[in-house]
């Protein structure tokens, strides 16, 4: 899905009509009119990445920075006793708009929201195949870098619609998988 053609970039715009509790020059905070409960927000790029690992490292900071505040707006001033704050990220884990956003849902005992799941009991053999396959993939990632030197400002991680890309064609192939 293209920029023209996201209804949350239309939002953005002011194309489309909506609650905006706030706004920067990166990033928007929007209620839900339909959402889980009373309160339900979004917070939001303004430039259009439709999964996580598309968002520039600067730019999900400010959206999880804003997330915060808007959590404690609502436990200030809506009544909240509790927040969840998630990402859906890709059609398995319930993304239904192709645009990163991060919900923040004001919570209160007994409101019928329910976000609980099922443990499922790994196996010692299979967590140690999962655990040496992350700590590969993470080793010298920019969060093991950002702990030794001073990090430089990143770019989009790997942006399907970059023109000059110079990565691996699979991580392409993986990121459109994802995207809903």
């Amino acid at each position: 899905m293209k920029k023209e053609s996201c209804l949350i970039c239309q939002i953005v715009d002011g194309k489309v009509p909506s609650f905006k509790i706030f706004e920067d020059e990166k990033t928007v905070a929007i209620l839900d009119l339909n959402g889980a409960n009373p309160g339900h927000c979004f917070v939001i790029p303004k430039g259009h990445y439709p999964i996580l690992e598309q968002v520039p490292d600067e730019e999900l900071a400010q959206l999880f920075l804003l997330a915060n505040k808007v959590s404690v707006a609502l436990f200030d001033h809506a009544g909240a006793e509790g927040t969840n704050i998630f990402v859906a990220n890709g059609l398995p884990a319930g993304q239904t708009v192709a645009h990163f956003m991060v919900h923040v849902i004001p919570r209160k005992q007994n409101d019928g929201l329910n976000l609980q799941w099922q443990p499922k009991q790994l196996a010692e053999d299979e967590a140690s195949t999962i655990e040496l396959k992350l700590k590969d993939e993470l080793r010298g990632s920019a969060v093991t870098r950002a702990s030794t030197a001073a990090r430089k400002p990143s770019k989009p991680h790997t942006a399907i619609n970059s023109s000059s890309w110079d990565g691996d064609d699979d991580e392409i192939i993986m990121q459109i998988r994802r995207i809903p």
